[in-house]
């Protein structure tokens, strides 16, 4: 069911400098860079090996990534993790009484399926599942 760790998101209020700092220190370049509306923040990728950290500056004051850095400041957002068939997964969840933020999936960054599994169900940590399209 869990295929591998998509991405790591990191919660920033600016994704100029990060960018910056990859290419200066690593000679790394985004290999996407994208605004995901529905979401309200712009995303940074940067592919390390099999890992993908991927930035998130907030695009609207009230935007989810916006209340989290207010509250707890830049630095680790949430843990994706690539699954096959999203929407069975977050059925299986529901049923066995995990507390999810998305019941459907929805679109994220590089036209992934998207939905966030509430941290209260996962010792603190908010997860993401993510299913690439076809």
């Amino acid at each position: 069911m869990l295929k591998k760790v998509d991405h790591i998101g990191i919660a920033v209020n600016s994704l100029e400098p990060i960018k910056q700092f990859y290419r200066e220190m690593f000679g790394l370049e985004p290999v996407f860079e994208e605004e995901v509306p529905e979401q309200q923040v712009r995303v940074v990728g940067f592919q390390i090996g099999e890992t993908r950290l991927e930035y998130l500056e907030p695009t609207a004051e009230d935007s989810p990534v916006a209340r989290f850095l207010q509250k707890r400041g830049e630095g680790i957002h949430h843990i994706a993790l690539s699954v096959d068939h999203i929407q069975h997964v977050l059925e299986l969840l529901k049923s066995h009484g995990i507390q999810l933020i998305n019941e459907r999936a929805r679109m994220g960054a590089e036209g992934k399926k998207i939905a966030f599994i509430h941290p209260k169900s996962m010792h603190g940590v908010l997860v993401e599942l993510s299913e690439e399209s076809l």
